[in-house]
Order: structure tokens, then sequence, then C-alpha cells
């Protein structure tokens, strides 16, 4: 079968934590800016926590499926 169906959990684990770690950039920069009245539209801390829950979901059931073989 073709590999990316056979790790779709894994795949989309990897694809959430490297969202979260954009997140954290983000918010990083964000926490970090030099002028405090310029204020953004995108709300990082939220991106970052549900793309931090979404990979650690998504990479269990991903090494499930990878111990049960």
């Amino acid at each position: 079968m073709d590999w990316l169906s056979d790790h779709a959990s894994a795949v989309a684990g990897a694809i959430a934590l490297v969202l979260a770690a954009l997140a954290w950039w983000g918010d990083h920069r964000r926490l970090h800016r030099r002028d405090p009245d310029r204020i953004g539209i995108i709300p990082w801390t939220g991106l970052f926590f549900w793309s931090v829950l979404a990979a650690a979901i998504l990479l269990a059931a991903a090494s499930q499926q990878w111990l049960a073989r």
C-alpha cells in the first residue's frame, strides 16, 4: 500500500507539530515586539495550544498503530 495512507496519523501529527512550532515563534515575536501598540490579528497562543494538542493526540495514535504491528 501507499506509505502516506498507511501512516496518515503520523503525517498529520508531524504537520501539526510544525504548525505548533510556527505558532510558538509567532507568539514569541508578538511578546517581544518593539511597538506594543501594534497588535496582530492572529491568536498565536490559541493556535499553539490547539496544534500541540492535535499533534500529541495524532502522534499517540500513530505510535499505538506502530506498536500494534
